[in-house]
C-alpha cells in the first residue's frame, strides 16, 4: 500500500501484473534426462529453463519500466542492473514480500494464463515449473524485502 497512490487522491495508478514461461518442452526434456540417469545434464538444463523463465520476467519488467517512460533511468552498468538499482520492483508469489501463494490464483484469474500454456494447480503452483508471476510496482522507493 505504501507504493500506491490512495483512492483519495483522484489520481489514476497503475500496477503491472505478469506470468511468463520458456514451455513445457524444456519440462519434458528435463524430465527424460532425469529418467535415464543424466543427473549432471539434467540439472543444467533445469537450471539453464530456469534462469531463462526468470531472464524473461527481467525482459518484460524492462518492457514495463519502458512503457511507463521511466526506462532510460536504467543503469548502463550490467552490476547494477544484477543489484536492481532500477526504479520500481518485480514481486514473484510465494517469495518473502509475497509469501501468500493463494495470491497466484487472483493473477491467474486477471491474465488467464491457459492461453500461453500455464495452469495453476491445487497447492497454487505454476506449471510448467519454469514459469513465474510477478506484481511489477513502479514506486521509485519499491525494493525487493522480505516479510518478516
Amino acid at each position: 500500500a505504501d507504493f500506491f497512490r490512495p483512492e483519495e487522491s483522484g489520481e489514476r495508478d497503475v500496477i503491472g501484473l505478469q506470468i511468463v514461461t520458456v514451455g513445457s518442452r524444456i519440462g519434458e526434456a528435463t524430465a527424460e534426462l532425469f529418467a535415464a540417469n543424466s543427473y549432471r545434464d539434467y540439472l543444467e538444463l533445469h537450471g539453464l529453463s530456469v534462469q531463462l523463465a526468470e531472464a524473461l520476467a527481467e525482459y518484460w519488467h524492462a518492457r514495463v519500466r519502458s512503457e511507463l517512460g521511466f526506462g532510460g533511468e536504467d543503469p548502463e552498468d550490467v552490476e547494477d542492473m544484477f543489484a536492481l538499482k532500477y526504479r520500481g520492483a518485480r514481486f514473484s508469489l510465494g517469495y518473502g514480500a509475497c509469501p501468500d501463494l493463494e495470491d497466484r490464483a487472483k493473477i491467474a484469474d486477471l491474465l488467464q494464463p491457459e492461453r500461453i500454456g500455464v495452469h495453476l494447480s491445487e497447492e497454487f503452483q505454476l506449471h510448467p515449473e519454469q514459469s513465474t508471476d510477478a506484481l511489477v510496482i513502479h514506486h521509485p522507493e519499491a525494493k525487493y524485502f522480505n516479510a518478516r
